[in-house]
């Protein structure tokens, strides 16, 4: 929803799903803003495992915390929409090389550079991301919340299609009921607005491809994210130089307020990720599944009711239309993905 971030990347950023015949979910960061990177998991959870109230606790934490980022996007103006991406791109960079350093990961960092399938991999990731990032912090700046929102509704969805098209994976009946369903409701939608609801259809997309890349890619979520946010770096400079150059920096001409809040979009990004991967250690990754929803959810709440955007009758329709295509998806997802007695739940990454 903008990796997470942002986005958010926002990881990616951003949800879980299940497809073809891999036996468990597929755990994705929402690194946008949902979403940015799919969780590497070391351990398995049975059936009958208990869930670690901590492991949820984190889990709704880190959903919880992606689910406001339109909350905060807008106490960034009067930044622009490239400044602020600028500047989350270069400040996550910061704060990844930081706890990469702490935890002494810089020697997977570039193990993942020197693999040429890896490194390409990633920078096309990274352009992904970007481009969900950004578009996700000019959506909300712009009073677009809702149809964010609905963009990481409907990105698990879009996800699993990229499973079926790229991966050859498999649906059942329900599945793809679920999918005809959703793109019926997409279809309603578009007649409402009166145009394609190209917002959302641009960041489930980008966001649905970043996390195809990053299943290809197989680098845990950490030190992918580092090689990413370091490769667009450079860009992110130029692209602040270009705003500085036009525009104007606010960076340093609002105050320190101004500034730290800029600065904090790192962390920002950042933090919901620790978080996540914490949860996705402690939690069964069915449970994870049904969490991602609270992310647009809360979107979906504050462009209502905080932002006051309308939403006309048909409106609602038409994401009823969307919330009943992701509960006849998730049915027929969980129903596959039951195991048989003593069997564990893989998770699939």
């Amino acid at each position: 929803m903008g990796a997470s971030a942002g986005d958010n990347g926002e990881a990616a950023a951003s949800g879980a799903d299940s497809t073809g015949q891999n036996a468990g979910p597929r755990v994705e960061f929402h690194g946008g803003d949902a979403p940015h990177a799919e969780a590497t998991l070391g351990n398995r959870h049975t059936g009958t495992a208990q869930i670690d109230p901590r492991g949820l606790l984190l889990g709704l934490t880190a959903y919880g915390l992606w689910g406001l980022f339109p909350l905060y996007w807008p106490l960034l103006k009067p930044a622009s929409a490239l400044e602020i991406l600028g500047s989350r791109i270069i400040w996550s960079f910061v704060f990844l090389a930081a706890f990469t350093t702490a935890t002494g990961r810089w020697p997977a960092v570039r193990s993942v550079v020197r693999s040429r399938r890896h490194l390409l991999l990633l920078v096309g990731a990274a352009v992904l991301v970007s481009v969900n990032w950004g578009l996700y912090i000019w959506a909300v700046n712009s009073h677009h919340v809702v149809e964010t929102a609905l963009g990481y509704f409907i990105n698990p969805l879009v996800s699993v299609m990229f499973g079926v098209l790229v991966l050859r994976e498999r649906l059942n009946r329900g599945q793809w009921a679920g999918i005809v369903l959703a793109a019926v409701a997409v279809g309603g939608l578009t007649i409402d607005y009166g145009r394609l609801p190209w917002i959302a259809l641009t960041l489930a997309c980008s966001f649905g491809g970043y996390g195809l890349l990053k299943k290809l890619a197989a680098v845990d979520a950490f030190t992918s994210l580092t090689v990413e946010t370091g490769a667009i770096a450079l860009p992110a400079l130029v692209l602040l130089w270009f705003c500085a150059s036009t525009s104007g920096l606010t960076f340093a001409a609002e105050g320190f307020a101004h500034a730290g809040l800029l600065a904090l979009a790192g962390p920002v990004t950042v933090v919901p990720l620790l978080f996540f991967g914490a949860a996705a250690r402690r939690v069964p990754l069915s449970m994870l599944g049904l969490m991602q929803y609270l992310a647009p959810t809360l979107q979906f709440l504050i462009g209502v009711t905080w932002a006051g955007e309308q939403m006309p009758a048909s409106r609602w329709l038409g994401f009823a239309g969307v919330w009943v295509a992701l509960a006849v998806f998730t049915v027929a997802t969980m129903r596959r993905q039951t195991p048989g007695p003593g069997q564990p739940v893989r998770a699939t990454t």
